[in-house]
């Protein structure tokens, strides 16, 4: 039978799991994007929790609960990070717009503040520019809009980005 004091060490330790796994996915984000001071922060903090909750798993391997917590935890702290990420919109990308229209939504989408590079192609039917759009993520979805408010049957890709200013560093 499970005790109180086993169901409280289960419970810190599903809590440990899910703050060091969330933060664990948010450095990963960071790696990609080149953010190398937060990544050290943020691996520094993961670790300590690691730490501090396999010690409470190997401090008592007989009971199945902590391991279940564990386990628990590292899939709740994998979608927790991955939501919390995703609300942080941190980082760049790069809207591409493909369009019979491309002048047209280019001029809309600069008139909205954008700045846009067009390219001249041909697809099945057809002459198609293709533009791309660099932008914050947050700003992504506006891109879209703008873009489908003049050609509804754009065909668009987005695409994470980095980029430094001095390749270098």
């Amino acid at each position: 039978m499970f005790t109180n004091e086993s169901l409280m060490l289960a419970l810190v330790i599903f809590a440990a799991r899910v703050v060091d796994v969330s933060l664990g996915t948010i450095r990963h984000a960071m790696i990609v994007r080149g953010k190398r001071f937060i990544t050290f922060c943020i691996a520094f903090l993961e670790s300590l929790v690691w730490v501090f909750a396999v010690s409470k798993v190997l401090s008592d391997l007989s009971e199945p609960m902590t391991a279940l917590a564990f386990a628990l935890g590292f899939a709740t702290g994998t979608f927790v990070g991955m939501t919390i990420e995703n609300l942080l919109k941190i980082g760049d990308q790069v809207v591409k717009v493909f369009s019979s229209k491309g002048k047209e939504v280019a001029a809309l989408l600069r008139d909205a503040g954008f700045r846009v590079t067009e390219f001249e192609g041909r697809g099945r039917d057809g002459q198609v520019i293709l533009l791309f759009v660099q932008v914050r993520r947050r700003d992504a979805k506006k891109v879209l809009q703008t873009a489908r408010s003049f050609d509804k049957n754009c065909y668009l890709v987005i695409e994470d980005i980095r980029w430094r200013q001095n390749a270098l560093l």
